[in-house]
């Protein structure tokens, strides 16, 4: 269709490339969509246009994903002109959602087909996407069928009232509208006598998903582990994997169940949204919007409830502790009100700060609203349902908290995502009230990534706003720079304060120095409420406490006319308190770095992760000029001993030796440190002491490592900074295009590079093309190795860069990445292009087949092809390219030293034309791969030739896994034993060959024409007769084999006396024996043992797994190793 577009193509593509579903559900999907389409054909065309209007917000969310193929299936239906679909996907592209709504709105003014076609358009989509959020509303719809209509009158109509009870509702309804229309808002930095907003001017809509049901235990930095979640979900896979959940949904029933839930957890770390989301569920049900089925909502914070267990009232009836927080339910009625459960909601916020672990494992709790119990046991009785049973409740935490929790009894579990890009935006036009100025603001962090990426926390988003509100409205030729590190932010944060409230306050550096100090003490103790009798006066805050200097920075949690009486303090977020934690150390001349130093190397939980970053970041002189100014000199000495410690602590971590397990493998811990490391070497923007700290020839391994955007950034800006570095590991990696756009700048400082199982799309090498096109780039090899969704597109993007004149590529391995013949024009015409480096091509495992290969040869004939290596295995090859590939191999341009053609169907034939090119005077190649070609016995003459040819240069040859045979052996050896033969390796594994041709091999090892130095003969039945055979040819003088790899060859302890005769030659090179899987058993063991102690043998690896010997006779072996050792003999024996 002409309205078709590339970014609906991308989306479309990303996602349903990894959708994987078995039969059983396939067969569910289409069983819905068939039931579907006949329950939807009963409803009356007014019915429809009001589940149709209930529905609409949810199936935007789901059309947007991919308008395209619903546009493209009403085209078909001839409901929609061509034309009216180009307006749609304009409106889409240019509106988002908005667009998709208006969209709806539009086929709902149309005739009831028209929405009736809409509704099976969408049910068809679930075939090719089984959205869960379209699943969800399909299966609703389903269920219900024509009764759906009550269900969503009586989700829009309130909960009867009785009439001497509406008094009082009104009342506590009235009572939240106030406490929630408003949306609480610290003093702006740009304008400190801003307090508050209009909650709806400012609310702007979460990503919120349904999730597992899961344990939590994070020992990271909290927001740091959900930006890692936030990457891996961001790039569209939300809305194949995740079920999003709006709020008025939290109390739903789900299709399947027959009641709604009635426990509902809503997780996501600090500053995430979680109780501006309860606010807008009071703020909707109190403006009569939504929840309506709840004739009351009640309010606990926990960290309100924590003053709460006093000496003078350890314990107090639900009803007592209702009243408290709501003075007007002081009422005989509110008895009457707690006897229909159903009809209340409690909403419990903040689980992670209460000081009460939710005991569910107690004998006693409580079932009654008057009985007297501890507000602990009331909250766990409530939970478990004991206490006013059939009532809801909503419980908010973040993820630390939730194990405490017993999760068994919770009936849905969500988790806020924060906000996704479209979200991010939209808060910017609101934060700002002039769209242009807040878009201009938007598209600058949008270029920042580190910005960018804090920006999925509203909280976060605060900051940045507030900031950056007061940047851009201060004139062009005035402002300072803007920031790029998290340091950078918040220091401009700080000076906005300090500028606006100069006068307000006497002396800022000294409550900076004590708020600071009592930020460093909640960090180290997991403190982020302060009270206002304890903490604040023990850090001498008391007396600042009603300065508005003070509240840049803490806000009360609790007003002096609650009912509490209790005034609290906490910093606006966690990372401000880390913030102001490391300024301390900067201010104070206390001399307190040593002690720092010590409890950030030994605390092991993380909780200084963010701190340390600051401490980094701080030690700058730019930072000193941009506050020294105000708040006086910093202190210089704790700048040179953080930075003497970032820098100790980080050559450890990237260049220690202490990093790497038995198997020279990066462990995951190492690479969170080598990763944290980073991240303050990027907040010190020191150029200079981030080259000393990675040096030229650091090889860095985040292999198998979660990597956000953000984490990506900080890499890139650190590896570019050194300037130079020898190989950057990331297998396993999962890398979004937004990952690779970020870590550009550090790629083309890199030596090597490995993207192997990467998730790599054709998106992402368009960034890559950029990075080998760069006329600074080192980057000389690159394996992308196991990226199915590159595909053929992806390796277009890859040749313009590979085409570049500054493209010093020389190794690039492709090997299973979805590739067919429509790419091996691009790469024929980069082997053939006169700048082009590439010595070294892998394409194993794609289709090319016979057709790419004629295409491929080409640039192969050029005089410009440089290429040496070329690996081709399993790529659907047959004897019809074997003529063109050997003239390829006759080519005097040709530099072609290595061929790897493995599990291709070459056959005889093929591999005779093949031979052909091998005897020419003009080829080159030294190492040939034909393992798993279909070679029989009668193949192997024309290989033979190849050896006795005076021009080959044939020296290693892999002919695994081709039935050979003894006549194909035989014949073999002929050539073999040629004066002109120079073949040094041979592998002949599983070649289906007996000990009959022994003999003809033992000749070859005694010829004095013979180079064979390492041999392969494992799994083929050579027994103990082949072995003897074998071993004359051993001990020949003759003899230069080192290497001899006899697994599975059936051999007994018949043979141990030749091999050990052998061992104790004066003629045999043998160094390397690989006897694993035979049955040689103790004797043959003990009968090699005598070899091995003799004077003449040489060997220092033998190999004897699975060779039926016993516990006794293993430790005989590791004595005799022992004692070999003690004689200078290093013998590896493998039992």
């Amino acid at each position: 269709m002409a309205f078709y577009s590339s970014k609906s193509k991308e989306k479309s593509g990303q996602a349903y490339s990894k959708i994987g579903r078995n039969k059983e559900e396939v067969a569910s999907l289409s069983d819905l969509t068939q039931t579907f389409s006949e329950v939807v054909n009963t409803f009356s065309y007014d019915d429809l246009l009001r589940v149709t209007d209930y529905y609409k917000t949810y199936l935007a969310y789901v059309i947007e994903y991919d308008i395209r193929s619903v546009l493209q299936n009403l085209v078909t239906k001839n409901i929609l002109t061509n034309d009216e679909a180009k307006i749609f996907k304009a409106k889409e592209e240019r509106d988002g959602v908005a667009g998709v709504e208006s969209f709806i709105s539009d086929l709902m003014n149309k005739d009831s087909m028209v929405l009736v076609n809409l509704w099976q358009a969408l049910a068809e989509e679930l075939a090719r996407f089984p959205s869960p959020n379209l699943t969800r509303i399909l299966k609703e719809v389903t269920e219900c069928g024509p009764d759906l209509m009550k269900e969503i009158q009586a989700s829009l109509h309130p909960t009867p009232i009785k009439a001497h009870i509406k008094g009082l509702h009104e009342t506590h309804r009235g009572s939240v509208y106030e406490s929630t229309r408003i949306l609480e808002d610290q003093a702006s930095t740009g304008n400190p006598h801003t307090r508050a907003v209009v909650f709806e001017t400012r609310y702007t809509e979460l990503m919120v998903i349904g999730q597992y049901k899961r344990t939590y235990n994070e020992t990271h930095h909290e927001l740091e582990k959900m930006g890692k979640t936030h990457a891996e979900l961001v790039e569209e896979r939300t809305k194949v994997k995740c079920e999003r959940i709006w709020t008025e949904q939290l109390f739903r029933r789900s299709p399947g169940s027959e009641t709604p839930p009635h426990i509902v957890v809503v997780s996501g770390v600090a500053g995430i949204g979680k109780t501006t989301m309860v606010q807008k569920i009071l703020f909707d049900w109190a403006r009569g919007t939504q929840y309506q089925r709840f004739a009351f909502v009640f309010l606990f914070k926990f960290r309100e409830l924590n003053l709460l267990d006093t000496e003078t009232e350890p314990q107090m009836p639900l009803t007592r502790l209702i009243v408290r927080h709501y003075k007007y339910l002081n009422d005989p009625k509110l008895r009457e009100i707690l006897k229909k459960p159903e009809s209340l909601l409690f909403i419990l916020d903040g689980l992670d700060e209460y000081k009460h672990k939710l005991d569910f494992t107690q004998s006693k709790f409580c079932s009654g609203p008057d009985d007297y119990f501890p507000v602990h046991i009331l909250v766990t009785s409530l939970v478990k349902r004991t206490l006013l049973k059939g009532c809801s409740v909503l419980i908010t935490s973040r993820p630390t908290a939730l194990e405490s929790l017993d999760m068994e009894r919770v009936d849905r579990f969500v988790e806020i995502l924060g906000f996704f890009p479209a979200q991010r935006q939209m808060y910017f036009k609101k934060f700002f009230g002039d769209a242009d100025q807040g878009t201009e603001a938007f598209q600058y962090v949008e270029e920042n990534a580190i910005l960018y990426t804090m920006c999925f926390n509203p909280s976060y988003c605060w900051i940045i706003c507030s900031v950056l509100k007061s940047h851009f409205m201060t004139p062009e030729e005035e402002r300072g720079a803007t920031p790029r590190t998290v340091t950078e932010l918040f220091v401009m944060f700080l000076h906005n304060i300090l500028t606006n409230h100069r006068r307000e306050a006497k002396d800022q550096r000294g409550i900076l120095v004590k708020l600071g100090n009592m930020a460093y003490y909640g960090v180290t103790n997991r403190t982020l409420v302060f009270y206002d009798k304890f903490q604040m006066s023990t850090f001498g805050l008391q007396s600042a406490i009603s300065s508005p200097f003070l509240s840049g920075f803490l806000k009360e949690i609790l007003q002096r006319e609650s009912t509490l009486e209790h005034t609290t303090f906490t910093f606006y977020h966690l990372t401000i308190q880390e913030f102001m934690a490391a300024c301390s150390f900067y201010l104070s001349p206390s001399g307190r770095v040593e002690e720092l130093v010590k409890n950030l190397d030994s605390c092991k939980d993380g909780r200084f992760e963010i701190l340390t970053r600051f401490l980094a970041g701080l030690a700058r002189p730019s930072v000193f000029k941009t506050l020294g100014g105000i708040l006086g000199e910093f202190e210089r000495k704790t700048a040179k001993q953080i930075l003497e410690w970032v820098k100790k602590i980080a050559e450890q971590v990237l260049q220690g030796g202490d990093k790497i397990n038995d198997d020279d493998v990066l462990l995951d811990q190492d690479k969170s440190k080598a990763l944290r490391v980073c991240q303050w070497l990027y907040e010190t923007q020191n150029q200079k002491l981030i080259r000393d700290t990675i040096g030229k020839d650091l090889k860095m391994n985040f292999s198998r490592t979660t990597l956000s955007p953000l984490d990506c950034a900080v890499l890139g800006s650190v590896i570019s900074c050194s300037r130079e570095l020898e190989e950057l590991d990331l297998t396993g990696t999962q890398l979004t295009p937004e990952c690779i756009r970020r870590l550009a700048p550090g790629l083309s400082c890199c030596r090597r590079v490995n993207f192997s199982l990467c998730h790599l799309t054709s998106t992402c090498c368009s960034t890559l093309s950029s990075v080998l096109s760069s006329p600074h780039s080192r980057l000389t090899e690159m394996k992308m190795d196991h990226n199915g969704n590159m595909k053929d597109s992806g390796v277009d993007q890859l040749c313009e860069g590979l085409r570049s004149e500054s493209c010093k590529l020389e190794k690039l391995s492709l090997y299973s990445c979805g590739l067919t013949s429509r790419c091996c024009p691009v790469l024929s015409s980069v082997l053939s292009f006169p700048h082009s480096q590439l010595t070294e091509l892998t394409l194993d495992n794609s289709k090319m087949g016979d057709t790419g290969m004629d295409q491929l040869f080409e640039g192969l004939w050029s005089e410009n092809c440089k290429l040496e290596k070329l690996s081709m295995s399993q790529c659907g090859l047959t004897s019809t390219c074997c003529s063109a590939l050997s003239s390829v191999l006759s080519s005097p341009h040709s530099r072609l030293t290595e061929l790897e053609l493995p599990n291709n169907k070459l056959g005889n034939s093929g591999v005779a034309l093949l031979c052909e090119g091998l005897k020419s005077e003009n080829c080159k190649i030294e190492k040939l791969g034909l393992n798993s070609c279909g070679l029989t016995s009668r193949g192997y003459s024309s290989l033979s030739l190849v050896f006795c040819s005076p021009n080959s240069r044939l020296n290693e040859l892999n002919l695994k896994d081709n039935t050979m045979e003894d006549s194909g052996v035989d014949q073999l050896c002929e050539g073999l034993r040629s004066e002109n033969c120079k073949l040094q390796t041979l592998s002949l594994m599983r070649c289906h060959f007996t000990s009959t041709c022994c003999s003809a091999l033992s000749s070859v090892f005694s010829s004095e024409n013979s180079q064979l130095a390492e041999l392969n003969l494992s799994y083929n039945k050579i027994e103990d007769s082949g072995m003897e055979q074998l071993c004359e040819g051993l001990m020949s003088e003759k003899s230069k084999l080192k290497k001899l790899n006899l697994s599975s060859c059936y051999l007994t302890s018949r043979c141990c006396s030749a091999l050990s005769s052998v061992l104790s030659s004066p003629h045999s090179l043998l160094t390397e024996l690989n006897l694993d899987n035979n049955k040689l058993g103790d004797s043959g063991a003990r009968l090699l043992c005598e070899g091995l102690r003799n004077p003449n043998c040489k060997l220092n690896s033998l190999m004897l797994s699975n060779n039926v010997i016993s516990d006794s006779e293993k430790e005989n072996l590791r004595s005799l190793q022992e004692e070999l050792k003690g004689t200078g003999q290093q013998v590896d024996i493998k039992i």
